[in-house]
Order: structure tokens, then C-alpha cells, then sequence
């Protein structure tokens, strides 16, 4: 075969450091248009990116020539420095260290898109703490709640 084909969604969610609620709403569709900027100029693919005021969810095609750590390591720094250099009000903002990764398959695509765009909704019912955690059960990652916020 000459070429390489490749489809990898990645559903990504990560939060702001100590899930401090530092993503204005009035803020976020410049963070999140920004953080899709980033993906592509580290030929990546973002599908659909939204969150809340303390994390942010992205549905992203990463080739395979991309490292999952490199990229999200890339976009959160890249991100923090222009988030502090953009937006006044928001002093020293910083991203948690750690993160989520879960791969998606393509006939789950837009199930994870629609929840996505439907974040204010899902929050209605619970805090970033439970959706992290069912994510996580869902995916049936084992994980120790003690570590699971440090």
C-alpha cells in the first residue's frame, strides 16, 4: 500500500487548574475557536471543541504521526500563555496537569460531538467531578479517587 489511511477520534477533556471556573462564557468561543487553531497547526483535526467554565472537551482526529501527550501538552501550553496574554480579568490561568484521552469509533462520532454542544445541559444535572468520573466508568478505566484531583 502507497498511502496511509487512518481514522483516530479522540475524545480529550481536561480542566482548568484545580477546576477553577476560568473560562468566561463570554470567553469561550474565542478559547475554543484558539484551541482549534492549535490542533491544526499540529496537523490535527478538531471536530467539535465546548466545555464548561472549569474544562473543556474536544472531539479531535490525531494522525498517527502525532503523539496523543505531544498534542495536548502542545495545545495547553500554547493556550494558557495566550489565555493570560488575551484576557485581563483572567490572571495566571493554568490547565490541570493531567487529562483524559478515549478513543471514539466513527459510528459514535456524532454522539460525542452532540454531547459536546450539549454541555450546559449535562451540568444541570452534575458537577465536572461525576461527568469525569462516569466517563471514566463508561470507558471502564480503574482509576483511585484519591489521586483522581491531585
Amino acid at each position: 500500500m502507497s498511502h496511509t489511511y487512518y481514522q483516530q477520534f479522540y475524545h480529550l477533556i481536561w480542566s482548568t487548574k484545580d477546576r477553577k471556573p476560568l473560562i468566561l462564557e463570554s470567553h469561550q468561543n474565542r478559547i475554543y475557536t484558539y484551541l482549534g487553531g492549535v490542533f491544526r497547526s499540529l496537523k490535527c483535526y478538531p471536530i467539535q471543541i465546548g466545555g464548561m467554565t472549569d474544562h473543556v472537551h474536544a472531539l479531535v482526529i490525531i494522525p498517527p504521526t502525532v503523539l496523543v501527550v505531544e498534542a495536548i501538552r502542545n495545545v495547553k501550553v500554547s493556550t494558557s500563555k495566550w489565555i493570560s496574554q488575551n484576557f485581563s480579568e483572567i490572571q495566571e490561568f493554568s490547565w490541570q496537569e493531567g487529562y483524559g484521552s478515549f478513543t471514539v469509533s466513527s459510528s459514535h462520532k456524532e454522539m460525542v460531538t452532540n454531547y459536546i454542544q450539549n454541555q450546559k445541559i449535562h451540568h444541570q444535572k452534575y458537577d465536572f467531578k461525576t461527568e469525569f468520573i462516569k466517563i471514566l466508568k463508561k470507558y471502564e478505566i480503574s482509576f483511585d479517587e484519591k489521586y483522581l484531583w491531585k
